[in-house]
């Protein structure tokens, strides 16, 4: 039997391309531990609007994310908790210009076991039973600094020093309190209410640096358009309603 002309094993093999399912398209998005749980619902909304897209999410603290950046680790998107890390981000061109800006804001809180007494203000973080206080490094975790900002300013960071258990990032000091291996811990408000039945909110901290979230698109993204487009989802309509349902505040 004589084999078929070449042009049709040709056309064969643009046919199949042709009618061969597109290619998906993974989009990685480097995010505070804070914004764990309203980034994966922003995630499935827009995988829900774009669809063949697939959001891949790192979460860790904002200083960690910044370090993998400036090593190479691969992203398109990443979203910081404060400014620190994102400018440090910036200074080292890991950012594609005007990509960056501000999509949430946040409150700080100390949180206590749900059974813990009653809590006046920061001082009384003093008392005996306050054992172990748990708080994200300052080094590396944004709450921590913003919480050591706000000791700081009620002139009880020193005094509270040998309290303090530093954490990797802020849900590991919620997770903490949840265990009942620290007395209290200081947290954003969003996270508090991941874990309602085991923490409670003992105290509203004021912060004397406003708590807000930056976004950008990383330098080193292969698909700049669709990076893009994540980060105007989060900071706008959809994104905005997603970040409300789990506390954060608009800017």
């Amino acid at each position: 039997m004589r084999s078929p002309p070449a042009w049709v094993a040709i056309l064969g093999v643009a046919l199949a391309a042709a009618t061969a399912p597109a290619t998906g398209e993974e989009l990685v998005v480097s995010a505070a531990s804070s914004l764990t749980n309203a980034f994966r619902d922003i995630g499935k909304a827009f995988e829900s609007e774009h669809p063949g897209t697939t959001i891949m999410f790192n979460f860790a603290a904002s200083d960690i994310l910044a370090a993998q950046l400036a090593k190479g680790a691969p992203a398109d998107v990443f979203a910081s908790a404060d400014q620190v890390a994102m400018d440090r981000a910036e200074r080292e061109r890991l950012l594609l210009p005007s990509t960056r800006r501000d999509f949430a804001g946040n409150r700080l809180v100390l949180v206590v076991p749900a059974s813990a007494p009653r809590v006046t203000d920061l001082a009384s973080l003093g008392s005996p039973r306050f054992r172990r206080i748990a708080v994200g490094s300052p080094q590396t975790v944004p709450a921590g600094r913003y919480a050591k900002e706000a000791l700081e300013g009620a002139n009880v960071w020193t005094t509270l020093s040998a309290k303090l258990v530093f954490t990797q990032n802020v849900r590991q000091a919620l997770d903490y309190v949840a265990r009942d291996e620290a007395d209290g811990g200081i947290v954003y408000a969003t996270d508090a209410a991941v874990t309602p039945q085991s923490i409670r909110i003992a105290l509203q901290i004021a912060t004397a640096t406003p708590i807000r979230y930056p976004i950008a698109v990383v330098t080193a993204t292969r698909q700049p358009a669709l990076a893009m487009a994540f980060t105007t989802y989060v900071a706008e309509g959809a994104g905005q309603r997603i970040l409300a349902r789990h506390g954060f505040s608009a800017i």
